[in-house]
Parts: C-alpha cells; sequence; structure tokens
C-alpha cells in the first residue's frame, strides 16, 4: 500500500487535516505567550516592582536611579513607650481676683458725700479717675475683689529619680496648689524648689522614690531638619505625643536670655514644660511657647534649649534663684547699612547703642558705636549670641572682648557683673511655710514714681498668703504694719517682726488700702 492510497482513506485524510491546522495554531499560542512575558517583564523593570505571584518573590524597592533622601518616617512607639512614664501631668490651683464689689468706705470718716467722690482715692474706680467708667463708679467705695480659684495644666518630666521634676516657670508661677499626676494615676503634692521667670525653667520636688526618668542629651548637637518628638498634654490629653522637625536654632524671643529652638513640632496649651526628645531618645529640649494668633498651633513652636534648662535647674536646686553674668550695655543688630557705615568688612556682631552709667562695660572702657565682634575668641554672627553667652557666664568672670573702634580691631577686658535678681521679699513661694507672703516684689522705677507714689514696692508676682489675701500684680506696697517700706529688705524685716498678720498698705491705680495678710 502506498502513500497516496493511505491518504486517500477517509480516517487518515481526517486525521491529517486536523494536525495541519493544530500545529500552526499552537505556534501562534506560544509566540504570543513569549510575547507577553516579555512585555510583563518589561513593565516590572520600568515601575521597579514585581508581578509575579510566586510566594518566595521579593518586597518592592525603589530603583537605583531613583536614590537619595530616605522616605521612610520614623517609627516613635519604641521612645514613647521607653520614657512616656517620666513624663508628667501638672495640675496647678491660683487664686486671682475676678469681682468688684462696693461697700462703706473706710478711709472717708467725714460724712460729707456731696463733692465729687473721684477726687477721693478711697472712692475712685478700679480703672482710675480719668476713666471712660468713672462715672458708674460715683459714690462706690474701693475694695479689693474676692479671690477666685483659676486651674491650669501644663506637662513635666523626672530629671531625678527621687522625685526631681523640670517643667516650665509660666506654669507653676503663682500657683497655691501644685498637683502631679504620673503615668500610673499616682497623684503628690508638689513642692516648687524654685522659679526663673528669665528662663521660664522651674523645679518642682515630689515625695517619692525610684521614679522613671529621662535621659538627657545635648541640644548643641541638634541639627536643623532633624526629627524631634514631645511628649505632653494639650488641651489636658496626658501623654501626647507629637513629632517635627527642628526649624531653626538660636531664635531669641522676649527675653533674651534663651536661644530657643524653633520647630514645627504641633504644641498646644497643655504642652508646656513637656519633653522634647531627639531620634536617640535624649532630652534636647523644653517645650514652652508657639507662634499664633488664634491662641492654638499655627506650624511654629520653641523649645528652651536642655543645656541651658540644666544650667539654670542646677542653680534653682542649689540656692533656690539664678545668677547672671551683666555687661551693662545696649545693644541693636548690625545691618549692611551699619556695617557700611562703620567700615565693617560684613555685617556681624553686635552694636553697643549706650552704656550703662557705672556698668562693668563703662569700667572698662567700652563706648557707644563699638561693634562687639568677638567674646572669648568666639565670633558673634548676630548680636542676640551676646546676652545668652553673657548671661551664662558666673559673675565676677573677666572676659575679652574684641571690638571693633574706628575702623580698627582691639580687644578689651571685661569684669562681669550681676543682673539684678528680683528676689521675693518673704524668701519664699507658695509651698515654703511659716511667716512667708509669697511676694516678688521691685523697687519702683523714676518714671513710675509721682506725687501719690513715693518710693515702694512694685508686685511683680503674688501667690500663697498675698494671694490669698487679694494682692495681685501691678500693686504698690507701701508700708508694712504701718513704716514705710522702700526695698525687699525691709518688708522681709516687718513680716519676721509680724505675729499672725501684718498690714500691708497697698496702692492700685489712684486707690489706697490696707490688707491684711496672714503669715503664720
Amino acid at each position: 500500500m502506498n502513500l497516496p492510497s493511505v491518504i486517500r482513506k477517509p480516517l487518515i485524510a481526517a486525521i491529517l487535516g486536523a494536525l495541519s491546522v493544530a500545529v500552526p495554531a499552537g505556534a501562534l499560542y506560544l509566540a504570543g505567550a513569549t510575547r507577553a512575558v516579555a512585555t510583563t517583564a518589561t513593565r516590572a523593570a520600568m515601575t521597579g516592582g514585581a508581578t509575579g505571584t510566586s510566594a518566595a518573590a521579593s518586597p518592592a524597592t525603589p530603583a537605583p536611579a531613583a536614590a537619595g533622601p530616605a522616605t521612610m518616617l520614623p517609627d516613635f512607639s519604641s521612645m514613647v513607650q521607653k520614657y512616656g512614664p517620666a513624663v508628667v501631668n501638672i495640675s496647678v490651683v491660683s487664686k486671682v481676683s475676678t469681682s468688684w464689689s462696693s461697700g462703706d468706705n473706710p478711709g472717708d470718716d467725714s460724712g460729707d458725700n456731696s463733692g465729687d467722690n473721684n477726687d477721693n482715692p478711697s472712692d475712685s474706680n478700679p480703672f482710675g479717675p480719668n476713666s471712660p467708667f468713672a462715672p458708674f463708679f460715683r459714690g462706690l467705695p474701693f475694695q479689693m475683689p474676692q479671690p477666685q480659684p483659676m486651674r491650669g495644666e501644663g506637662s513635666g518630666f523626672i530629671i531625678r529619680p527621687d522625685g526631681v521634676i523640670m517643667t516650665n516657670a509660666h506654669v507653676v508661677n503663682g500657683a497655691s496648689e501644685v498637683t502631679v499626676r504620673l503615668t500610673d494615676r499616682r497623684e503628690y503634692t508638689a513642692k516648687v524648689v524654685g522659679v526663673d521667670p528669665k528662663s521660664d525653667i522651674a523645679i518642682l520636688r515630689i515625695p517619692a522614690k525610684d521614679l522613671p526618668t529621662v535621659r538627657i542629651g545635648d541640644s548643641r548637637g541638634l541639627k536643623v531638619g532633624e526629627w524631634v518628638l514631645a511628649i505632653g498634654a494639650p488641651f489636658g490629653f496626658e501623654n501626647s505625643a507629637t513629632a517635627g522637625i527642628v526649624s531653626a536654632k538660636g531664635r531669641t524671643l522676649e527675653s533674651g536670655y534663651v536661644p530657643f529652638i524653633q520647630t514645627d513640632v504641633p504644641i498646644n496649651p497643655g504642652n508646656s514644660g513637656g519633653p522634647l526628645f531627639n531620634m536617640r531618645g535624649e532630652v534636647v529640649g523644653i517645650n514652652s511657647q508657639i507662634y499664633s494668633r488664634s491662641g492654638g498651633y499655627m506650624g511654629v513652636s520653641f523649645s528652651i534649649p536642655i543645656d541651658v534648662a540644666m544650667q539654670v535647674g542646677e542653680q534653682l536646686q542649689t540656692t533656690g534663684h539664678v545668677t547672671r553674668g551683666k555687661l551693662g550695655v545696649v545693644i541693636q543688630p548690625v545691618t549692611q547699612g551699619l556695617a557700611d557705615s562703620f567700615g565693617l568688612p560684613q555685617p556681624e556682631g553686635a552694636l553697643v547703642s549706650s552704656v550703662e552709667k557705672g556698668g562693668p562695660a563703662e569700667h572698662a572702657g567700652i563706648e557707644s558705636g563699638d561693634v562687639i565682634l568677638k567674646l572669648n575668641g568666639t565670633p558673634l554672627k548676630d548680636s542676640s549670641e551676646l546676652p545668652v553667652q553673657i548671661a551664662a557666664i558666673a559673675p565676677g568672670t573677666s572676659v575679652k572682648l574684641e571690638i571693633w573702634r574706628n575702623h580698627a580691631r582691639r580687644e578689651i577686658t571685661v569684669k562681669l557683673g550681676t543682673v539684678a535678681d528680683k528676689r521675693t521679699a518673704a524668701t519664699g513661694g507658695p509651698h515654703q511655710e511659716g511667716g512667708r507672703l509669697g511676694l516678688a516684689v521691685r523697687p519702683l522705677t523714676a518714671e513710675e514714681q509721682d506725687a501719690n507714689t513715693q518710693g515702694g514696692l512694685v508686685v511683680e508676682r503674688a501667690s500663697g498668703p498675698a494671694a490669698a489675701a487679694g494682692i495681685r500684680p501691678g500693686d504698690v506696697v507701701l508700708a508694712a504694719n504701718g513704716s514705710p517700706v522702700h526695698d525687699a529688705e525691709e518688708l522681709r524685716s516687718a513680716v519676721e517682726k509680724s505675729k499672725g498678720h501684718i498690714a500691708l498698705l497697698i496702692q492700685r491705680g489712684d486707690a489706697r488700702l490696707f490688707v491684711p495678710v496672714r503669715v503664720g
């Protein structure tokens, strides 16, 4: 049987026909599959990912050509878990005057009410005799407002296991009661060891042992752009963690003694006094202020460098107050125009606009118009650096200043003085017992004195017995138990001689009255 005869058979012919169709179709299928695999591989290479379904496939990774800054965000969870227990919530109670009441006039025994009562200081209104509200207070004698409790909250952190806590001065300043609450819900009544309003630092102590503590870092090594973490109690929500980056360093605000760290960490009321951590879990700052037009966070917050805070804190624990070096000059920034005027190669340093009479700078020969370029060999890039560095040096220390005068450099040695410390007259704060007032006072300046007020002490802070009696900042203490007082020492002496109460003659606006204060 030859091949043609076999092909002519119906069955064989059908099989051969099917094969002739199947073989080209299979070839086409295999070619298409190969093209699909190649296309998929090309797309995967372009996107840097993998499209396979194998269990052994690797996670997607960035293509080498796209190498640059790390895109992974930091994880702060372990840091919060480790150091969160060392962050405390601070609740304060203070008494403030909130209402004015009328009553019998204790200073007018003439019985004549026919005249203009605004001429009588005892009958004057609390806003002054020339205020637009004066007609509403005519005939209403002046009385002390009734003190009402005011509550506030803040944060702090434990720096020693025996109960030493650091926080902001504005959190506890003027408080009559301070309560510290730990993360395990234990509560303690805290004692205010010391307060320094200039740096906004305060030290508290609670009767506890073996407490968790934070790790203190070095804020000088902090870099702009570095991630930082804040833990505190914004709006009373305890142990809240917020994060951001360092926006700038060396910001000088109101006090001039603190080179603030600027961050974009969300800080709100209640965060004050809480710690600012770096990525190593070290405290590098204390959250203190925000820039806001609404009262809440608006993207800019400020922290006190921990180096400054610890230096202040050590002095508060040792002596209860802080001493700072004093140069005795008023300075201003050096602009490009001023640099050109004085012949400076570039705008730098601090321009002396005036020199305090009899101060350390005058004794050393510094003059108005000098530009201070270096302090102990360290260049001053900006004028704001000078007061911060001088304040950190102990009074009595001699420093070398390089100044620019008459288009030439010269060196001058200055022995620093002491910044006046407006001490509390009764040497104590709100939690110290015995015959103590709880008043921070200072003498009247020449501008503040007038015909009605000669001598006397201006109240800057009132707490404890003084606050409970209704005395408040801005009052002027004229006499104690009938004896005029001209300085804090005279007031302190009068307190020590008193038994039970001391009668303070105060002036508020144009009104005068005696206020009895319990001194124990």
